[in-house]
């Protein structure tokens, strides 16, 4: 592994590439926060794949490209004299220091859960009126029940058991039964989403990250769909044109593959 001042090295020479792309390069000379933004959306979801897929190599090249985001935001940061790339790294070492009473200071704590509750308390105390306020408008609505439920946890607002949990989804399942018998749509979709946000809070209780299982699952799906739509041009007939019970033997190759 390199030393800390290859690595410094290394920063320092992607800097220098980023002022020499911003003064020379006609695409990079046009953007903005705003033209980067999708960009980056798009890039850290690239490193989500990445990481799921335990692909360290990509993992490598995904950091890469999201770091040169952040340090092309820094570049157009300091050209409006807002803030660069130095007052990007002071910003988050102040703020872990902060945050971090039990390493920078004198807080003793015995556990993780205790670290995260003095992260919510620290929080409130710099001034947010919410715990919530954290959580980002433009998450995904699995992502965003996720981190509702981590957040509240951090003030002691959670279940004590597991079971709780379970039989609170139960009661979730059988108010969403009466909803489908009675043919209410608007009460359906409310109840499904008390159901789903019951099940995200389960799988919290049992440490499974409801995004990476939901899309493992999507992955296994695509690759068994692959396959079966590979048999079936294997055979020369359009998916269309077989039966259930026949794409169903493909389906079930694909299963124990």
């Amino acid at each position: 592994m390199n030393s800390r001042e290859s690595q410094l090295q290394a920063f320092d020479r992607l800097l220098t590439i980023m002022d020499d792309l911003r003064a020379q390069c006609p695409w990079d000379k046009k953007q903005t926060l705003q033209s980067l933004r999708h960009l980056t959306i798009e890039e850290t979801y690239e490193l989500g794949d990445a990481i799921l897929e335990n692909d360290l190599e990509e993992v490598k090249k995904e950091l890469g490209d999201l770091l040169l985001h952040i340090v092309f935001y820094a570049k157009i940061g300091s050209e409006t004299q807002d803030f660069d790339m130095a007052d990007v790294c002071n910003e988050i070492c102040e703020k872990l220091i902060h945050r971090h009473p039990h390493i920078y200071g004198d807080v003793e704590v015995k556990d993780e859960e205790e670290v995260k509750q003095n992260w919510e308390k620290l929080k409130l105390k710099e001034g947010k009126k919410s715990v919530l306020e954290g959580v980002p408008k433009g998450l995904p609505a699995l992502v965003k029940a996720s981190r509702i439920q981590d957040k509240v946890k951090g003030v002691g607002f959670d279940w004590e058991e597991p079971h709780q949990v379970w039989d609170k989804l139960q009661e979730e399942l059988q108010e969403f039964q009466v909803e489908v018998a009675a043919g209410n749509q608007d009460k359906m979709e409310a109840e499904f989403g008390d159901v789903l946000f019951s099940m995200i809070n389960y799988a919290r209780f049992l440490k499974i990250n409801p995004e990476d299982a939901l899309e493992r699952t999507n992955k296994k799906f695509i690759s068994r769909f692959q396959y079966l739509e590979s048999k079936a041009a294997a055979l020369g007939k359009p998916l269309m044109d077989m039966t259930l019970a026949e794409m169903d033997v493909f389906w079930n190759e694909a299963k124990k593959m």
